[in-house]
């Protein structure tokens, strides 16, 4: 098992200083994510709004990252693929992946919030179609060589990507998602997939986890070679009460800033309302915090 740390980065004014003082930390972060010889470090895409939103653009952060550091994998969790034109994408993440000396870990997916989509003027309804052919295209683009491509939503004549990733035959492609469908498309792909502890009961992980290895085995790939990330909130203190308070407060905080995406009828409650059981979360590994 390797131990990865993601970042989230949801800035608060009276916590982090200015946007600049923000920067600073979050970089910080990850050196010493590389001095304690964790093995990875991850960017989240959001925009317009706190819930992560102060890394609109993770090929940059990771950029950034790679110039601080030199040993510790860098990685987008994710790039929300259907957002942009996938031929910008590739060039961002091959300058990513040169920068870092060939550290990039590429994660994609379709992102959780109908806002950028409507501010993107980009139909949700076509997101998983978008999704997968902008994938499709990155890879192809990342091959080296003139190329040509024609999909439904994007046509492409004689076209040469400059510059290339340094990873050969392109960086490792991490699929984030829980249901069954895209899980089993990443293992159809040979792709390693990610998945997030803390929105769903462990059943639920299960069977999109199940697909992604049938969908290996149709593909024809090596399970051994590839690797499922679960992303779970944990928070260690030698002092059990110390971590029980710290790690609380930070989950009701995460909880109330993720709520601005929206919440659908009859979700189940947040952190801080009434009626979210604290004992059944962790009991279920949802929320891990405690003495190591």
């Amino acid at each position: 098992m390797d131990i990865h740390a993601n970042m989230l980065a949801s800035w608060f004014p009276e916590r982090n200083g200015s946007p600049q003082d923000f920067y600073r930390q979050i970089l910080e972060q990850v050196q010493l994510a590389e001095d304690m010889g964790l093995a990875g470090f991850w960017f989240t895409e959001h925009h317009f709004i706190q819930y992560g939103g102060s890394v609109p653009n993770p090929a940059t952060m990771i950029t950034a990252a790679a110039t601080r550091t030199s040993r510790i994998r860098l990685g987008s969790c994710i790039s929300i693929l259907p957002l942009r034109h996938p031929l910008q994408v590739a060039e961002d993440y091959a300058m990513a992946d040169l920068f870092s000396g060939g550290r990039l870990e590429f994660g994609i997916g379709s992102g959780n919030t109908q806002q950028d989509y409507d501010v993107f003027q980009v139909q949700r309804q076509d997101s998983r179609a978008r999704f997968e052919e902008s994938a499709e295209l990155i890879v192809k683009a990342w091959s080296g060589g003139r190329f040509s491509h024609h999909g439904h939503f994007w046509q492409i004549d004689g076209v040469e990507l400059h510059p290339l990733p340094l990873q050969r035959p392109h960086p490792p492609v991490w699929v984030a998602g829980t249901s069954e469908a895209s899980l089993h498309w990443a293992g159809l792909h040979g792709y390693d997939i990610m998945t997030v502890a803390h929105p769903h009961p462990p059943e639920k992980q299960r069977a999109g986890v199940a697909a992604w290895k049938r969908g290996l085995e149709e593909g024809g790939h090596d399970r051994g070679a590839l690797r499922c990330q679960l992303h779970a909130r944990i928070l260690v203190d030698e002092n059990r009460e110390r971590a029980s308070e710290t790690a609380v407060a930070a989950i009701e905080r995460y909880d109330a800033t993720s709520a601005v995406r929206g919440r659908p009828p009859g979700a189940a409650p947040i952190a801080g309302e009434p009626g979210y059981d604290w004992d059944a979360m962790a009991a279920a590994g949802r929320n891990i915090y405690g003495t190591p």
